[in-house]
């Protein structure tokens, strides 16, 4: 195995923030429909993605706020879908 080695200089020293991961933040905020409550999720990446997905989730009916790099959705007690949301499309058969 190579290495590279580096002589010289000060040594390093301080910290560095990692922010969140895009792929793994917009799978998690989708994952919080599934809760009844409130949700804070912390590390979020400031990226369009992630204020679309906030847009979807108040679509579906969650309070989300984002204030990078916290979104908190909020979703209320599961309801069941009327007969209106239904998807559209022909009945199925029930003949033999």
């Amino acid at each position: 195995m190579e290495k590279l080695v580096i002589d010289g200089g000060l040594a390093l020293h301080g910290e560095v923030l990692v922010s969140g991961a895009k792929n793994a933040a917009l799978p998690i905020l989708c994952a919080s429909l599934l809760t009844d409550g409130a949700c804070t999720f912390r590390n979020v990446p400031r990226l369009r993605d992630v204020e679309t997905m906030a847009a979807l989730l108040r679509f579906m009916g969650a309070e989300t706020d984002v204030t990078p790099p916290v979104v908190s959705p909020a979703t209320a007690a599961p309801r069941s879908r009327s007969p209106a949301a239904a998807p559209s499309g022909p009945a199925p058969s029930t003949s033999t």
